[in-house]
């Protein structure tokens, strides 16, 4: 009889944990994974976690997924000890992070006129539960889990962009490294997602031609007019170089996720086709994503 680790109905089984900053989209991004097929779990205790996962492995259930923030009862601090642990056990776990910039939050909970979930806690402190203290103190209590894996910054997404994106996240077979090209503008700030980034603003601008204005980059025309000029293949040429010069470097760092951010004026144009241009070149890698965080998407 194969042992547990080894059988073939639990090589299947397969967990997703959502966590991150209150206001960030883990609401949303748990009913994509519920359409998606995934029992889910919201607000479960830290001190459950493990035992919960055990159980659901042992089920019929083969997709588990589970959110984890600072509404959760138990200490938040544990919960990097327990994602370790299932992973030493041979869970298949993916954890994602969903972060999102003060601005942003600002503004959904003034939309939502909810209070924020640690405003009872620094009440019972005896200060005075301003939002923004109450997102400092989270950004802190958290701070160890968001490098535990894959972040994703929600800030100026639609929740249309992040429905997408989680479904392509989750549809991903467990590869050494999912290399992600991401397209952003400057104008609104480099993604907090990011791991590297780079600035094609020197390249010639499409913007200015009033037949190319209203495309994108992932247009014919605006590929073709791009390409018309020398710079346009250099740059893409060099960031093509360095990064499959670092890439086995991040690989052997244990990392499962490298998002190379692209970043123009307007995120429209340029970087859309460098973005593009470079998820062509890297089509032999095992699995390769592209997000355009400022191209109009539908909900």
């Amino acid at each position: 009889m194969p042992s547990p680790k080894t059988s073939p109905d639990l090589d299947d089984f397969s967990v997703v944990l959502i966590t991150g900053i209150s206001g960030s989209g883990k609401s949303v991004a748990l009913r994509v994974l519920e359409d998606s097929g995934y029992t889910c779990v919201d607000n479960l205790p830290v001190r459950f976690l493990q035992e919960f996962i055990a159980s659901m492995r042992n089920s019929p259930i083969r997709r588990v997924a589970v959110a984890i923030d600072v509404r959760s009862p138990g200490e938040i601090n544990d919960l990097p000890g327990a994602i370790t642990a299932l992973r030493a056990m041979g869970t298949r776990l993916r954890v994602v992070f969903l972060d999102a910039d003060d601005e942003a939050l600002t503004q959904r909970y003034s939309e939502s006129r909810r209070s924020h979930p640690l405003s009872d806690r620094v009440r019972r402190e005896g200060a005075t539960p301003g939002l923004q203290e109450c997102i400092e103190l989270e950004r802190e209590l958290l701070d160890p889990l968001r490098s535990q894996e894959h972040v994703i910054d929600t800030s100026d997404l639609t929740p249309g962009q992040l429905r997408a994106w989680i479904r392509d996240l989750v549809q991903t077979d467990r590869t050494p490294l999912v290399l992600t090209f991401e397209s952003f503008a400057f104008k609104k700030g480099a993604p907090r997602d990011a791991d590297l980034v780079f600035d094609v603003r020197c390249l010639p601008n499409p913007h200015y031609d009033a037949g190319l204005r209203p495309l994108t980059g992932r247009d014919q025309p605006v590929a073709t007019w791009l390409e018309a000029f020398a710079d346009t293949s250099i740059m893409v040429d060099d960031i093509e170089a360095f990064i499959r010069k670092w890439l086995p470097r991040y690989t052997q760092d244990t990392r499962s996720y490298l998002t190379v951010a692209i970043g123009c004026t307007g995120g429209r144009h340029r970087s859309v086709y460098v973005v593009e241009a470079l998820a062509k070149r890297f089509s032999d890698h095992p699995q390769v994503l592209i997000r355009h965080r400022n191209q109009p998407q539908g909900d």
